[in-house]
């Protein structure tokens, strides 16, 4: 995976000197069709049979979610939803209306995490604060 160090400083307190931190760089995309692609070359199936699963399955996701679900997606990791609310005085005070927002929540499962130990590590050019306001 390639990185790169950049100067961040901290919105806390402006006058301080910024610190340096690893920033991953982005290959780029990798879209369903993509991902079908691969998959095809090692199944029986046609890229058109796994993008109809897998579109499919992106169009049912959010509905299990709103429902309240935790989604499962094997050992790869799981979804659930988490709400943001302001705070009220008491239970009886509160109501919907508090809710400001709702996050989806991805955690890997432990097999995923284990197959992302041993990552190789490679550093690409150093930037400048004004270049890395393209990231």
């Amino acid at each position: 995976m390639k990185y790169r160090v950049i100067q961040r400083k901290n919105p806390q307190d402006p006058q301080a000197e910024g610190l340096f931190y690893a920033n991953a760089v982005n290959e780029g995309k990798f879209s369903l069709r993509d991902f079908a692609k691969e998959i095809e070359g090692r199944s029986s199936l046609t890229r058109g049979d796994i993008l109809n699963v897998l579109e499919n399955f992106l169009d049912e996701l959010p509905t299990f979610l709103k429902l309240g679900y935790s989604v499962q997606l094997g050992d790869f990791a799981t979804l659930h939803l988490n709400l943001q609310s302001e705070s009220a005085p008491t239970a009886e005070e509160f109501n919907a209306g508090l809710i400001k927002g709702v996050k989806v929540i991805f955690t890997p499962s432990v097999d995923m995490k284990t197959a992302l130990k041993g990552i190789h590590f490679e550093q690409i050019a150093h930037t400048t604060p004004e270049t890395n306001k393209s990231n």
